[in-house]
């Protein structure tokens, strides 16, 4: 079991910036990528960024050159730094973990933060 824990959400203007946090306890052991989905009322989960292992990023389109992931491997911790931030973007954020396993992946999720983003 891996327990996930978010925290930084929160209501900004456009333009403004925050940055959330993802802390990971439990069974953390080989867990092949680390990511933050977000989703908003009627609206499916989406990806907005995931860190590997190996320390490769990858971004959903929407958020590219505005959003940042990192980790801290020695806190297992992951941080998702969001600027020039969107009304969009406005969702609730999801920090989610997956390890690879030879039938499948094997996810944990957080219990997700809120962030709005006003006009």
């Amino acid at each position: 079991q891996v327990q996930l824990v978010e925290s930084g959400g929160g209501l900004v203007q456009a333009g403004g910036s925050l940055r959330l946090s993802c802390a990971a306890s439990g069974s953390t052991f080989n867990i092949n990528r680390m990511g933050w989905y977000r989703q908003a009322p009627g609206k499916q989960r989406e990806l907005v960024a995931a860190i590997s292992s190996g320390g490769s990023t990858n971004y959903a389109d929407s958020v590219k050159g505005r959003f940042t992931i990192s980790r801290d491997n020695a806190k297992n911790t992951v941080y998702l730094q969001m600027n020039s931030l969107k009304p969009e973007d406005t969702a609730v954020y999801y920090c989610n973990s997956r390890r690879l396993t030879s039938w499948g992946p094997d996810d944990y999720w957080g219990q997700g933060t809120q962030v709005t983003v006003s006009s």
